[in-house]
């Protein structure tokens, strides 16, 4: 990948993914990264994980960790999204 991809596209990708699961499930945060570069994922991680946390600040989706919501003060290591409906 040339450019990374505006916020605007990482969080559209992170909200059609976890619309498409449902709120009974979740999505990981790396599934976005290869969505939108499949042979460079790794360097959008963290674009990816504060597009999430935006998007968790305007009560669009819930950040989990060992399957409870976290805040964004805690969002460390591993982490799942989740629509909230």
């Amino acid at each position: 990948m040339t450019q990374p991809p505006k916020d605007s596209l990482l969080e559209a990708t992170i909200l059609a993914q976890a619309e498409a699961v449902g709120p009974e499930k979740s999505i990981c945060p790396s599934e976005v990264a290869r969505a939108l570069a499949p042979e460079d994922w790794r360097p959008l991680m963290t674009a990816t994980r504060r597009a999430a946390m935006r998007l968790q600040a305007a009560g669009r989706i819930a950040i989990l960790r060992k399957g409870k919501p976290v805040t964004a003060e805690d969002v460390r290591g591993v982490i799942r999204l989740r629509i909230i409906p």
